[in-house]
Parts: structure tokens; C-alpha cells; sequence
């Protein structure tokens, strides 16, 4: 029986033939994008809504992180009552699937907040110092980033309690036994620990948030997903539109996974 190598050297020695591929079909792609008119128009049309994806996913996660780190914060309170609302959220939040969460902000959700808007200021709309909202001021766009905000920050606040808890709780009881205050441990001792722990499925969610963004798609925001199914529409070209679209996700997603996972590496050397 041949011996197996163990799983250290394997994965030191494994040398990324997956990679080597996906550049080579990568590369064979965008020849025909640039030598084939058709795939060209496609690819023209579609990449006008990157900016739009890259946007919503940079502000939505940014806020979803904010926001589920405040939970995370929440949920791990002395007070019983905050942690028993910072649980009810996130059990809530994580049993809605993100496409209802997208048509419940988009057409519940915005028209609340707007009413409640206009009832705070109803008393500055009275005497003409502010004038109300209309729902359609709330755009699709920002109604989309915040469904993705609440979407997101349930599981953002687990991986930060996982990560928290990952802290020896004797290096806690020694910063406590130096007279470090409550933010001076969390600051000090809690979260440079915490980070590393913390920083691989964060990624992994930056990620998958680049690829829910094109759920996005279902209010007409124009991302690439949208984009894509407004030319496929008009010129039944399903087949060489779709393939781009395909091709311009794996770029955004395999690059930013490879950008993620040296930031990984360098975390860890440190």
C-alpha cells in the first residue's frame, strides 16, 4: 500500500492547475470577445453594469459589517434583555431567504420607513421648514442595499461571536487584572486575536455577497445580471449573453478570492 502524503505537505506541494486552466479559458474568451462582433456588442452592453455591482456589494457589506458587528456586540451584553433581541434578530433575519428579504424591503420595508420619516418631521412639514418623501424618492437601488445590509448582518454577527469567543478567556482575566478598561480589552487583547479568526469566513461572505448582488436584478436595479437579461430580451442572443455574464462573475469572484486569500496568508505570517 503507497504511503500518503500528509495533508501539510500536500497542500504545500499542490501546485494550482485550476487556476492554469481557468487563465487558459479565460484568455481563449476574451479572444473571441475582441475577434467576434457579436460577443463583443454582449460584452459592451453587459460590462456597463459592474459599477453597479460593485457598488451595491461595497456599500452593503460595509454596512452589513457595521451593522452585524453591533449585534455581535448586542447579543454578547451583560443585560439578559439585549441578548435575548440581539438572538430574536438574527434567528429572524437568517430563516428569510435574501430574495423575499429583497421584495419585502423593496415594497414593505421602504414604504414603512417612509411613513415613519414623514411622521417624525411632521411637526418642521407643518410650519415649512422640511417638506415630506415620496416612496419613490427611496430608490431601487438603496431599497436593494438595504435588504442586502439586513440580509447579511445575521451572519456577519455569528462569525464575529465565533471569532470573540475564540479568545482565551486567561488573557481576558489578565488584561482585567492590569486595569485595562472594557474597551481597552476589546481593542487590545480581544480583537487583533479575534481578526484572524474572524477574517476567513468574513471573506467568504464579501464573496458570496458579490454574487447575491445579482438578485438585485429582480427590482430592475441595472447590475450586470440586469443588464444582461434586458439585451438577451431584445435580441434572443440567451446563449452568447449569458456566457459573458458567466465569464464576468468569475473574474469578479475568482479575483477577489485570490486577493482575499494572500491578505489570508499575510495575516497569518505575521
Amino acid at each position: 500500500m503507497a504511503l500518503r502524503p500528509s495533508p501539510d505537505r500536500h497542500v504545500k506541494d499542490d501546485y494550482p492547475w485550476w487556476l492554469v486552466a481557468l487563465v487558459a479559458i479565460g484568455l481563449v474568451l476574451a479572444v473571441v470577445i475582441v475577434a467576434n462582433d457579436i460577443y463583443a456588442q454582449v460584452f459592451r452592453t453587459v460590462v456597463n453594469g459592474v459599477g453597479i455591482t460593485v457598488f451595491v456589494t461595497l456599500v452593503a457589506f460595509v454596512l452589513a459589517t457595521v451593522l452585524g458587528l453591533g449585534i455581535c456586540l448586542l447579543g454578547m451584553a451583560d443585560s439578559q434583555v439585549l441578548r435575548q433581541i440581539a438572538r430574536f434578530y438574527i434567528e429572524i433575519i437568517r430563516g428569510i431567504p435574501i430574495l423575499v428579504l429583497l421584495f419585502y424591503v423593496a415594497f414593505v420595508g421602504a414604504p414603512a420607513l417612509v411613513a415613519g420619516y414623514n411622521f417624525l418631521i411632521s411637526p418642521l412639514v407643518t410650519s415649512g421648514v422640511a417638506e415630506p418623501i415620496l416612496v419613490r424618492d427611496l430608490s431601487l437601488m438603496w431599497r436593494a442595499i438595504i435588504a442586502l445590509t439586513v440580509g447579511y448582518s445575521s451572519f456577519i454577527a455569528e462569525i464575529f461571536r465565533a471569532g470573540f469567543q475564540s479568545v482565551d478567556l486567561g488573557q481576558i482575566e489578565a488584561a482585567k487584572a492590569l486595569g485595562l478598561s472594557r474597551y481597552r480589552r476589546f481593542r487590545s487583547v480581544v480583537f487583533p486575536q479575534a481578526i484572524r479568526v474572524i477574517f476567513p469566513p468574513l471573506s467568504n461572505d464579501f464573496v458570496s455577497m458579490v454574487k447575491d448582488s445579482s438578485l438585485v436584478s429582480v427590482l430592475g436595479v441595472a447590475d450586470i445580471t440586469q443588464m444582461g437579461k434586458v439585451y438577451a430580451a431584445g435580441s434572443f442572443r440567451f446563449f452568447e449573453t449569458y456566457s459573458i455574464v458567466t465569464y464576468i462573475y468569475l473574474i469578479l469572484t475568482i479575483g477577489l478570492s485570490l486577493a482575499l486569500r494572500r491578505t489570508e496568508k499575510w495575516m497569518k505570517s505575521r
